[in-house]
């Protein structure tokens, strides 16, 4: 190991790709069938309200990658326009929430094994899992891109292929007897939103878990090759590819099948293209929802990774976790957060049945912390600048302050209806613990950093 600096080998595709590859995961193929249950069809609605805060947010992240673009990213914003705590909560929270994110993950890909291989312990796919994903991981930055981008793209096809299938079946009757289908099916079992306003405010909490993990962008502007181009690029598409994938699914096959039979039969895209008559269906979307559970696993592990070595970097984590490899790779950070893992292997063979409800639950809460973080960050650092220093932002957060303050109040919401659930109530205990917990130690282990007063608006 040494210290070389960590490498700008990710170029714009592999960029666009890991940024839809984010807001494409598990929940969008099968856990999109609860979702529709609590909301009906209005659940299009919820997808777009959480979209558009997720675009703001997004939006504050990138003015700042866009004018310093580092590793670390937001942790780093934290610290720097919010203090040293706050920087050291947001990235230890964030290697936490990813930590546990990928144990979900290693837990899915074991359970979509099972299918295949039932007679196989679910404990040693996970480890596989685990295995594959931290090896790509510790090559080099590139390896780990072209896996995202390959991996993404087996998602997008997919669901593209769902979109213009199920559009067939809709307005040409294929796969139907020959009788179209129409759009009657959302609004004649109930009405287009069956459960009043109460019902899409209740499914907000699980379709913000559905956008956990586009915050990725930012982790890539320390190894971005132009950060300035990429990163704005990817941003501003975040909203519409919400619009395209999510709601367009949901809207066709909400449109195929009425709402209200939707998750008793499985799978919403199994039940689509079995209609067609495709009999290998559930084959299909198996070895997909595989490939986007390790597409996250792939993307968490690169983000604990990161985290770690910028909080190395700042004093706030073991010095060895701020080395990298000739080829830039923080692999001791990498090595650390892979072993942490191991726990996740340990649970899926003790306690297989529950793992995967507790993890995500508390990864959400993670989520929102880093959210705020960011949307806190911005508005601090918008207020260091003068008129004509920000006039000269190469990337702008839209209606500025008025947006950040709408999001913020947005993600409080969200929390709030967390309480509603008892299986997401338990992140708000353990959430707020274990923030309670580094805060204990920060001053425990006397972390802050001695004599750095400056900042980044201060220092540019």
């Amino acid at each position: 190991m040494s210290s070389h600096d960590l490498q700008r080998d990710l170029n714009e595709r592999h960029i666009r790709l890991m940024a839809l590859g984010a807001c494409i995961g598990v929940g969008l193929f099968l856990g999109s069938a609860k979702a529709i249950q609590m909301a009906g069809p209005a659940i299009m609605l919820s997808y777009i309200i959480g979209g558009l805060a997720i675009l703001v947010i997004m939006r504050a992240l990138g003015e700042m990658a866009v004018h310093n673009p580092v590793a670390g990213s937001f942790a780093r914003y934290a610290q720097d326009y919010l203090g040293p705590l706050a920087g050291y909560l947001t990235g230890w929270n964030y290697w936490f929430l990813w930590l546990v994110t990928c144990v979900a993950e290693i837990t899915a890909v074991a359970i979509y094994m099972g299918i295949w291989f039932p007679e196989v312990p679910r404990w040693i796919w996970a480890l596989a899992a685990l295995a594959s994903m931290g090896t790509i991981n510790l090559i080099a930055v590139r390896a780990f891109g072209e896996f995202e981008f390959w991996f993404a793209l087996i998602k997008i096809v997919t669901i593209l292929a769902l979109i213009l299938v199920g559009g067939g079946m809709i307005v040409f009757g294929l796969g139907n007897g020959g009788i179209a289908t129409g759009i009657g099916n959302l609004w004649s079992n109930g009405g287009f939103m069956p459960h009043g306003i109460g019902g899409v405010l209740m499914s907000l909490q699980m379709v913000m878990f559905a956008y956990l993990g586009v915050e990725m962008i930012g982790l890539t502007a320390g190894e971005a090759k132009n950060p300035q181009k990429t990163i704005p690029g990817a941003i501003n598409s975040v909203f519409w590819r919400i619009v395209l994938f999510y709601v367009g699914a949901l809207f066709v096959i909400m449109s195929i099948y009425p709402w209200n039979e939707i998750g008793t039969q499985g799978s919403p895209f199994v039940m689509t293209f079995e209609r067609l008559g495709i009999r290998t269906a559930a084959g299909i979307i198996n070895f997909v929802v595989i490939t986007a559970a390790l597409s996250s696993c792939n993307g968490g592990i690169f983000s604990t990774g990161r985290m770690l070595y910028s909080l190395a970097q700042h004093g706030q984590a073991p010095a060895v976790f701020a080395k990298t490899s000739k080829g830039g790779v923080p692999r001791n950070a990498l090595i650390l957060s892979i072993v942490a893992l191991l726990f996740g292997v340990l649970l899926n063979y003790l306690v297989p049945e529950k793992v995967f409800t507790w993890v995500t639950s508390i990864a959400t809460f993670g989520a929102i912390w880093t959210w705020a973080m960011i949307l806190l960050a911005q508005l601090k650092f918008r207020r260091g600048l003068t008129p004509a220093e920000a006039g000269k932002l190469q990337f702008r957060m839209w209606l500025y302050p008025l947006s950040s303050y709408l999001a913020m109040a947005f993600l409080v919401l969200v929390v709030a209806l967390m309480a509603f659930f008892e299986d997401t109530r338990i992140a708000l205990y353990i959430g707020p613990a274990f923030l309670v917990l580094l805060v204990v130690l920060y001053y425990a282990l006397n972390l802050a950093p001695k004599g750095e007063q400056g900042s980044v608006a201060s220092r540019a």
